[in-house]
């Protein structure tokens, strides 16, 4: 049975509904990759399922019961988020940043213990952090933050992690260490990632299983080759692209090239074009006979 989904949630803000009537199952022990435009509703979805965000109707189910009947220190122990653009408190280290992952497994206010001092330095260092984990947070560059806010995520050794936007900030070599630690994880430990994802081509190369939402309804889910489709392309970005396999992995690449619509509109553009030559020319013609 499917740990996590969902049955006909409606998510709103304040009186204008985002999301309506999402039935949406995540795949145990796989990565999941949520695509779409800005402002389609991917971190609104993403938040919901992490119980951050409350839900106007229906319900989240995690392990077969409602997610919002369960106390939030037990939710925490079976999933961990990382949100887009957190800030810490001034002057908190990495080191300290990383240990607030443990909270959820820690009795009242009990000091860290051996195994939570180990958790939280293995955090910091496949997160490659441990030249910075002295560091205030807010002296960090943007990269290094986002590494950092991922190593708390990781401190929390949950079975299910949440990722919106992880690669937001990174260079290429360091969205890429990022991406093969998430697959790292899923593939020796088992764990379930949903991620929001932008680069679609990450996303094919790392997710199993992706979901493309226009205006908070989700208009295709499936492996990577299923969404991946100048259909779905054209409905979700509204982009012209050429579908091609990755030569190594076989997976669909993504070419951008035109927007939707848009040999039409410079069809459209030419024919005014010759219209006002033509009508120049008449005009010219007409003065000159005049004469």
């Amino acid at each position: 049975m499917t740990r996590l989904y969902t049955q006909q949630v409606d998510i709103a803000y304040d009186d204008r509904l985002i999301v309506s009537n999402l039935n949406l199952a995540i795949p145990d022990a796989k990565i999941t990759a949520l695509v779409g435009a800005n402002g389609s509703g991917k971190s609104t979805i993403l938040k919901s399922l992490a119980r951050i965000m409350k839900i106007k109707g229906g319900q989240v189910y995690l392990d077969g019961k409602s997610i919002h009947q369960r106390t939030t220190k037990e939710v925490a122990r079976e999933l961990a988020i990382f949100p887009q653009n957190p800030t810490a408190p001034e002057g908190l280290t990495v080191s300290e940043l990383v240990s607030y992952g443990r909270f959820p497994h820690q009795k009242g206010f009990g000091s860290m213990t051996k195994e939570d001092k180990e958790t939280v330095n293995w955090a910091i260092e496949v997160t490659g952090m441990t030249p910075f984990a002295d560091r205030p947070v807010d002296q960090l560059s943007g990269g290094q933050r986002q590494r950092a806010w991922i190593a708390m995520a990781l401190a929390q050794q949950t079975d299910i992690l949440f990722l919106d936007e992880p690669t937001t900030f990174l260079d290429m070599a360091h969205q890429l260490e990022v991406l093969k630690l998430l697959q790292k994880l899923n593939k020796e430990e088992g764990r379930t990632i949903i991620m929001v994802v932008h680069d679609l081509n990450h996303a094919t190369h790392y997710a199993h299983h992706m979901v493309a939402i226009v205006q908070g309804q989700v208009v295709s889910e499936g492996t990577p080759e299923q969404v991946v489709t100048t259909p779905v392309l054209r409905e979700v970005f509204g982009i012209e692209a050429d579908i091609v396999k990755d030569p190594r992995t076989g997976v669909p690449l993504c070419i951008p090239y035109d927007l939707v619509g848009a040999e039409k509109a410079d069809e459209l553009t030419k024919e005014q074009g010759r219209g006002l030559e033509l009508e120049l020319t008449r005009t010219t013609v007409a003065a000159g006979e005049s004469r």
